[in-house]
């Protein structure tokens, strides 16, 4: 009875081991998101005080693309390699970085809809409500409920 017991169990680890590998290592469900209104007009309105020439996306952010690059664009499942500065906007700066590679999908919404708009090569300065950034929570030099300007330079996917 013993080694059946141990028979099975050992049969039932394998099993779930193999399920664990069959899955796959990200869900590429394309990015759903909810901003308040509240949050759309402030963003608007500092789009437009400001005199940017930006899209809205019906997503809730907006973006200028200064060159929309070549090839595949990046899915949220990819890891891509990146330039970016992060400001706040009064203009501070509180994060920057030179070739530097992430899983799309472990970084904020508003990179996950944002960066997939540029192929490789390509360009884009995206402007983020709270929702898609950090919302409610403060950060490391970025307040609570901010609203966030990132220039970000894709230079490869993977």
């Amino acid at each position: 009875m013993k080694k059946a017991y141990i028979s099975l169990l050992i049969l039932g680890l394998f099993s779930i081991g193999c399920q664990l590998g069959q899955r796959p290592p990200c869900d590429p469900t394309p990015v759903v998101t909810n901003v308040p209104p509240s949050e759309v007009a402030a963003l608007k309105q500092y789009i437009e005080t400001k005199g940017i020439k930006a899209t809205a996306d019906e997503r809730g952010f907006y973006y200028t693309i200064q060159k929309p690059g070549s090839g595949a664009k990046p899915t949220v499942c990819s890891n891509v390699t990146v330039n970016y500065k992060g400001t706040l906007t009064n203009g501070e700066s509180f994060d920057s970085g030179n070739d530097v590679s992430f899983g799309l999908n472990q970084l904020i919404l508003g990179w996950q809809v944002g960066i997939p708009l540029i192929a490789p090569g390509g360009s884009v300065t995206l402007y983020l409500p709270p929702s898609l950034a950090y919302g409610s929570q403060e950060q490391s030099g970025i307040p609570a409920n901010s609203i966030l300007v990132f220039e970000i330079d894709l230079t490869e996917v993977n």
